[in-house]
C-alpha cells in the first residue's frame, strides 16, 4: 500500500490550495483516512478525517477554512484550504486506515507536501 500527497505550494495569506491523497496497492478496503501537519520545530497535529461513509470532523484552527472531501472510486482525498494564514504553514501528512489483500488493516502514512503562507 502507498499513501502518496500532492499539492502543496507556496501560497499569500488568503489564499487556496487544494491538495490530495492517493491510496494505491492491493486495497481490500479503505477507512477513515485524515490530514495531519507538522510545522518546525512543533508536533504533528492533526487537521481533518473523512470516514467511509463520508463523515468528517476538524480541527478548531482549520473549521470553516479547510474541507475534507473523496473520491471512492479513486481511492483519493482531498483537503481544499481557504483562507489560508501564515500559521498553516507546515508539512502536511496524510494517513489511511488501510485492510490490504495481504496484510492486517494498519495505518498507513504519505511522505508529506509542503505548504508555505507567506504574509
Amino acid at each position: 500500500v502507498q499513501v502518496v500527497e500532492s499539492g502543496g505550494g507556496l501560497v499569500q495569506s488568503g489564499g487556496s490550495l487544494r491538495l490530495s491523497c492517493v491510496v494505491s496497492g492491493t486495497i481490500t478496503g479503505i477507512y477513515d483516512i485524515a490530514w495531519y501537519r507538522q510545522a518546525p520545530g512543533n508536533q504533528r497535529e492533526w487537521v481533518a478525517t473523512i470516514g467511509n461513509r463520508n463523515e468528517t470532523n476538524y480541527a478548531d484552527s482549520v473549521k470553516d477554512r479547510f474541507t475534507i472531501s473523496r473520491n471512492n472510486a479513486e481511492n483519493t482525498v482531498y483537503l481544499q484550504m481557504n483562507r489560508l494564514k501564515p500559521e498553516d504553514t507546515a508539512v502536511y501528512y496524510c494517513n489511511a486506515d488501510v485492510l490490504s489483500t495481504w496484510t492486517m488493516r494498519k495505518n498507513y502514512w504519505g511522505q508529506g507536501t509542503q505548504v508555505t503562507v507567506s504574509s
